[in-house]
């Protein structure tokens, strides 16, 4: 009898040692990152390589972004993507089926911003389906599709929202704003309620929407656990933004010699280096912490490997968030290693834009993350381009596409 319970007593005290020693489970999970509006969910895939090496992938819509450092010991669990300063903490329990811990990100000079974390192992819903009240009435599951005008409450200048129905009440989404897009937002919508969210190691969206009138929609975007923001939404066909390549000015520009920053290991070189010289250049106004800056700076690579042969220069100038010069120089090379970026990128200063408009006077104002300004053979300002539609933005990508590759086929035909 004693020999029993000492057993049992023994099995009960070992069991959470034994559940936190499991590897996790390989397959899809159900990730969330806990904030004010609620859970945040996404995508996540992990797997084990032959060699026993770990991957892990986030799904957020049609895009999948491998996490470029996935380390698995005992039951802690580590995906870093370093080159937005981002990572998640985990510990494995539930015998591998759960994971609990932390998310953070580096947003400024003082410590991260950290947010729980929790994932559950298996194919489940993105959004799990909601209760509505008796008689509410229900709109058609294609009903959303098509492009809404939003206002944000703190947010004057507009956006535009596009929705994709893609079936069984899924949805597609981004957001058009005068200064880049939302990217590749995921959810769902019911006929009544409209749930989209995105996590890709910076941006941590979640939106919760209600039908609100025949072509009408109301609801609150949360950023995190730092940033709230009710909007409404009106279905626009005719929906349009200020022109990006009007926004932004170059009034009595300074001479590129006068203009001095650092690469990442300390070297001060000016805009007028000759390694920056080109029948044709682009210097791009940038930060490591924007994942549109990333979405951009992949299309740049491209131009690059383009255009270079033929004249084109392309520069990047990071302002980053932290002000210690030391550990942003350490940033932006990471982001560079890690993005096999192929053209220069240099510390420019702090994000804030007043003080990223001192320190870029090329420009009337730093007004988006990222802006482009291009340059002729001579160092002459030609147009500046302001904001960046992202590959989630279908036709406007396009359009941003053709426009920048005609401008650069002009400039190099000079």
């Amino acid at each position: 009898m004693t020999r029993s319970w000492f057993g049992a007593a023994m099995a009960l005290l070992l069991a959470p040692a034994l559940a936190l020693g499991a590897d996790p489970a390989q397959g899809p999970w159900r990730a969330v990152i806990l904030t004010p509006g609620g859970e945040l969910p996404f995508g996540l895939t992990l797997a084990r390589a032959a060699d026993g090496a770990w991957g892990a992938t986030i799904h957020n819509g049609s895009e999948r972004i491998d996490i470029p450092e996935v380390r698995v010991e005992g039951d802690a669990v580590s995906l870093a993507i370093d080159y937005f300063d981002s990572r998640i903490e985990a510990r494995v329990v539930d015998e591998g089926r759960s994971l609990i811990g932390t998310w953070s990100k580096r947003r400024g000079p003082g410590e991260p911003a950290t947010l729980e974390f929790r994932a559950a192992a298996g194919a489940l819903p993105r959004f799990f389906p909601i209760r509505h009240p008796r008689g509410t009435e229900f709109k058609p599951i294609d009903w959303i599709g098509g492009p809404w005008r939003v206002a944000f409450q703190q947010d004057a200048d507009g956006a535009i929202g596009r929705f994709e129905s893609k079936g069984e009440g899924v949805v597609h989404a981004t957001f058009l704003t005068p200064t880049g897009d939302y990217r590749y937002l995921e959810g769902t919508f019911d006929g009544q309620a409209l749930h989209l969210s995105c996590f890709d190691g910076a941006h941590a969206f979640l939106f919760s929407a209600r039908v609100d009138g025949e072509n009408e929609l109301r609801g609150e975007f949360f950023s995190g656990d730092w940033h709230r923001d009710p909007f409404t939404a009106v279905r626009d066909p005719g929906a349009r933004l200020v022109d990006p390549w009007k926004q932004t000015a170059a009034p009595g520009a300074p001479e590129l010699a006068a203009l001095t920053y650092r690469t990442p290991s300390g070297e001060a070189v000016t805009l007028a280096d000759d390694r920056f010289a080109g029948r044709a250049r682009i210097i791009e106004v940038f930060g490591t912490w924007c994942p549109n800056c990333k979405d951009a700076g992949a299309y740049l690579s491209e131009l690059h490997a383009r255009y270079a042969p033929r004249g084109l220069s392309i520069v990047g100038l990071a302002f980053e968030v932290t002000g210690d010069a030391e550990r942003d120089a350490a940033q932006v090379a990471t982001y560079a290693q890690r993005l096999r970026t192929p053209y220069p990128l240099l510390l420019a200063g702090v994000s804030d834009k007043t003080e990223a408009s001192r320190a870029f006077p090329l420009v009337d104002r730093v007004r988006s993350y990222p802006t482009f300004v291009f340059l002729d053979g001579s160092g002459a300002v030609r147009a500046i381009y302001t904001g960046f539609s992202g590959p989630a933005t279908g036709e406007d990508h396009a359009r941003l596409r053709r426009e920048f590759e005609a401008l650069i086929e002009r400039l190099l035909d000079e």
